[in-house]
């Protein structure tokens, strides 16, 4: 259909068009006639397709009204009566995104789908759940949702609610609770300076009335911003749009954010956060520099800001990273900068220092800053940046977000604002410009203009208190027990009342007719067929290659996978460290920070990863692999093997205390990690009680690898010779030719000119024939609880089917998804009020389930046992069935780049999957019966009565459960 200025469509007036040359797309700027909501549809050929409706919700306080919003207007609504909705579409859509996200000025509703008729579905449900959601009627939803009060069996009354433990979660880490003190610190008198997402101390102030009303408020078509991407038919998709829409007047709604005032000077704060008693004090400070950029919708000054703050403090090169551990103000340096809001934020921070250190963290950071604006910035450092930033917006991977997604988040920078929609998707202009400070001063004057001469700025300290955890849930405790001592029987009659039958709703299953609502696609409706993913295998004398021809836009993918199984189980431990340290240290032609330069310049970026793949569903035999990705634009490929020859071949591990700081880095990065992804820690050290792979993967990522660095850490001058000696010796057997496997995607490259190139590299490999040692593996359940200071739990069980005699299976696939959106769904998050669950039913035998921010232990124990009674008293007719086959399916076929279609068609290959292995599971998925997913609760409540349980979480909750434990460990020292 052309579209033509001005002109009307089904509603809409259309008012502007751009060409996004850039993503090679067209632009239409709509506005609704009637009610003056705002419409961009990207036009292109992708047929990963995206619709979101976004709307501007400031919030006005800390009780979270909108993230609590943003759950509830999910939970069912006039048109579509299921109590989660939300849930029934992840059961049984062919969406390859669904989900909802609060931010701290505006809340989207974003959902794709390859399949047109899903992705109208998609639009039906979100719509009327947005305008016209069941809030107004059951009160039950925010109390499930938000929070309420409740008795336990002991007549002690409590808090929960699903965003109350949720936030309990995130603020358990520190540089959670940091980030979320600088907006407060920066912003004290607009919305910016409350928690939108809800600070736990106050969530449990929101009202019902306040709930409403913010919905009331915010949640209107005048204040929407509505978003179409990919190859649609827009005429279609404006009517039924418009059909929502068309039912409201325009309203004036007042949702303009109000910039903060600049300060006329650097304020300054301190703020406490929790460590556990055994852990000690010193050195766990966080120190940070934040500055408030004035409000400008100007791309350019983003895209400098993002490459400045790359340049300063991301790389081995960094100058104010060095310059900040050089002065030994702390062990770790990072920064961030974020763009998505009308005055954005420029952090830098210093983790694992004192509190002592604050005059000197503000001084060393001022005068690099002015030292760099005097002196200038080396120019190698600034095309670096320049240049890895410009391949990341060519290259267009974002990997777990369809780019449609993506691009929405990105207008959103300006549009919210009153800015063009376009502004932050043109980049070849702006990057053009900023190309300047080449040649010129343009980022010493950006940095004078925006940093050192910006007084809208805070520095804001964050010091460990232990036991402030415990003082915390006491404090709540105290606070409860005040509010019950003045509560008469008939209120405590009513809240009991009210607990009673919010249980009975959320024990209550949907009816036949309320799920029949919603809409689901026929199985004749799926694609039976799979993508076969190219590959072509060659060999160039011992080494073995594998091409994968494929559109990369000009980008070049090369990947090397060398056979870790040479290394000896005491070298395991090693391995991630000598991959952290590989990029990151001087070669024999390169000081690191030349290195650095060296690669940003000239590739995309080079990664080392360690990754054990099972071998057809084996769950005793893995292979080992430590991978190289490498990606470059063809005419530099020389140059990415010339420098991965020096990385590999050529780098020196003699810099002890250059070593030093990356493993205080390492040190910093895993307890970041084990605080914010507790579940993913929890299930990676309950693998490895029962499967070797899970032992390799524990040993090289998990917590007895941050053991290994923590204790490197604390005896790094007594043991660094003797580090210095394995990395050398398991560097030289790794990067060896024997078992070396090269995947290559790109198209209509010179392969024999690759080959001629790439002998630069493999004639300095090791041809040594090595041996290949097999690691002891003893199985044993462990059963350990890890304690920490979070507020929450991660709870962990499982085992494998396949020792206990069992097979894999689709319909296992099939299974997950009833687990995940069904029995787990229910009884741990909307019963039980954790955040979320996980379950996974691997091809090598692993069953895996674990808790994410979770109040409970035993109770969700207790709900894994419960597994087999569900599947075997399961009953489900052929409409359910077909849904969550449908739901299968659609994680099934999530789009892949070409990047990731190379990788995945390499990682088949060595794990010998063949495609007509994944024909035959999608068969066994979309033929699965009620009596096959039955079939499956003998396995199912085996794998559970060997009772193999982990568990990361509070250490007063652990201490309370400890019956269940064979031992209890601090994490943290």
């Amino acid at each position: 259909m052309e579209l033509v200025k001005g002109g009307n469509y089904c509603g809409f007036s259309l008012i502007q068009e751009d060409k996004l040359l850039e993503i090679n797309s067209d632009g239409y700027l709509f506005s609704h006639i009637k009610t003056g909501a705002r419409l961009y549809y990207i036009s292109n050929k992708d047929d990963n397709k995206v619709f979101s409706i976004s709307f501007k919700t400031p919030p006005k306080d800390n009780t979270g009204v909108a993230h609590i919003l943003e759950h509830s207007v999910l939970c069912g609504s006039r048109k579509f009566k299921s109590k989660e909705p939300f849930v029934e579409l992840a059961k049984g859509s062919l969406n390859t995104f669904l989900n909802a996200m609060t931010f701290p000025d505006k809340t989207m509703y974003p959902v794709a789908s390859k399949n047109s008729k899903d992705l109208y579905n998609l639009m039906d449900v979100y719509l009327d759940a947005v305008f016209h959601p069941n809030i107004y009627d059951i009160p039950e939803i925010m109390l499930q949702e938000g929070w309420h009060y409740e008795f336990n069996d002991k007549e002690e009354l409590s808090f929960s609610g699903v965003v109350f433990n949720e936030m309990k979660g995130a603020y358990s880490s520190p540089e959670g609770i940091l980030l979320r003190k600088v907006k407060g610190a920066l912003f004290p008198d607009n919305s910016y300076g409350v928690e939108s997402g809800g600070d736990p101390d106050y969530i449990t102030d929101l009202t019902m009335e306040n709930f409403l009303s913010f919905h009331k408020e915010y949640y209107h078509p005048s204040n929407s911003y509505i978003y179409l991407y990919g190859d649609i038919d827009i005429k279609e998709a404006l009517s039924f749009i418009d059909g929502y829409l068309s039912n409201f007047e325009l309203q004036n709604v007042n949702s303009e954010i109000k910039p903060q005032r600049p300060f006329s000077y650097i304020k300054e704060f301190i703020f406490d956060y929790p460590i556990s008693n055994n852990e000690v004090e010193e050195e766990k400070t966080y120190l940070s520099l934040n500055y408030a950029l004035e409000e400008d919708l100007d791309g350019e000054k983003c895209l400098a800001m993002e490459i400045l703050e790359h340049m300063l403090l991301e790389t081995s090169a960094a100058p104010l990273k060095k310059t900040l551990l050089d002065a030994k103000i702390g062990k770790d340096v990072f920064g961030s900068f974020n763009d998505g809001l009308l005055q954005p934020i420029f952090n830098i921070v210093v983790k694992n220092s004192d509190l002592n250190k604050v005059e000197d963290f503000k001084k060393v950071t001022l005068e690099t800053l002015k030292k760099l604006v005097k002196n200038g910035i080396d120019k190698k450092t600034i095309e670096a940046s320049i240049n890895i930033k410009e391949f990341e917006l060519r290259e267009e991977d974002f990997r777990s977000y369809p780019k449609g997604l993506m691009y929405n988040i990105k207008i959103m920078s300006s549009w919210l604002y009153g800015g063009q929609p376009k502004s932050f998707l043109s980049f070849e202009k702006p990057l053009k410009n900023i190309k300047k400070a080449l040649t010129t001063n343009y980022f010493e004057n950006f940095i004078k203009s925006q940093l050192l001469d910006n007084k809208h700025a805070v520095m804001v300290a964050i010091k460990p208190i232990k036991g402030l955890s415990e003082i915390k849930t006491q404090e709540e405790k105290s606070k409860l027990e005040l509010f019950k001592s003045i509560l008469s029987i008939d209120q405590i009659d009513d809240i009991k009342k009210q607990t009673a039958k919010l249980k009975e709703r959320q024990s209550t299953e949907d009816t036949a007719s309320d799920l029949e609502t919603l809409p689901l696609l026929e199985l004749k409706d799926i694609n039976r067929d799979i993508e076969k993913l190219p590959i072509q295998v060659e060999m160039e004398g011992k080494i073995k290659i594998l091409k994968h021809e494929l559109f990369t836009n000009g980008i070049f993918y090369f990947n090397l996978y060398f056979d870790s199984s040479v290394l000896k189980e005491e070298e395991l431990s090693y391995i991630s460290l000598l991959l952290s340290l590989l990029g990151k240290v001087k070669t024999e032609k390169y000081t690191y920070e030349e290195l650095s330069n060296e690669i940003n310049t000239y590739t995309g970026g080079i990664d080392f990863y360690s990754r054990g793949f099972t071998t057809n569903g084996s769950e005793e035999f893995f292979l080992p692999k430590v991978l190289v990705k490498g990606k470059v634009v063809e005419a530099k490929l020389e140059k990415l093997i010339e420098i991965m020859n020096q990385i590999m071949n050529l780098s020196k591990f003699d810099d002890k205390n250059r070593i030093k700081e990356i493993v205080q880095e390492i040190r910093s990065g895993l307890e970041m990690t084990i605080s914010q992804s507790g579940h993913m820690v929890a299930l990676n050290r309950l693998n490895s009680y029962f499967s070797p792979l899970g032992k390799f993967e524990e040993t090289t990522k998990g917590i007895s690898y941050y053991n290994t660095i923590l204790d490197l850490d604390m005896n790094f001058d007594r043991d660094f010779e003797k580090v210095k000696n394995i990395l050398i010796a398991i560097a030289k057997k790794l990067f060896n030719k024997n078992n070396l496997i090269i995947s290559i995607t790109g198209e209509g490259y010179d392969y024999k000119d690759l080959m001629d190139k790439s002998s630069l590299l493999f004639n300095n490999l090791n041809e040594e024939v090595l041996k290949s040692y097999s690691s002891i593996f003893k199985e044993e359940a462990l059963n350990e609880a890890f304690m920490t200071s979070s507020k929450v739990q991660y709870v962990a069980k499982g085992y494998n089917y396949k020792k206990l005699g069992y097979k894999y299976s689709g319909s296992l696939r099939v299974l997950k998804t009833i687990c995940s959106y069904d029995y787990l769904w229910n009884n741990i998050r909307v019963l039980g009020g954790a955040y979320g669950c996980v379950a996974s039913f691997q091809r090598n035998g692993n069953v895996l389930f674990a808790s994410y921010r979770d109040p409970n232990i035993e109770e969700t124990i207790n709900t894994y046992m419960g597994l087999y009674k569900f599947i075997k008293e399961l009953n489900l007719d052929s409409r359910q069935i077909r849904k969550y086959i449908i739901g299968t399916i659609s994680e099934m076929d999530t789009p892949l780049t070409a990047s990731m279609k190379g990788e995945e068609a390499t990682a088949r290959y060595i794990s010998k999957v063949s495609h007509e292995e994944l024909l035959k599971e999608r068969e066994e998925i979309l033929n699965t019966s009620l009596e096959d997913i039955r079939g499956l609760k003998d396995m199912i409540g085996a794998c559970m009565d060997k009772n193999f349980i982990c568990v990361l979480g509070n250490e007063e909750k652990i201490n309370l459960n400890k019956e269940l434990f064979k031992s209890t460990i601090n994490v943290f020292k």
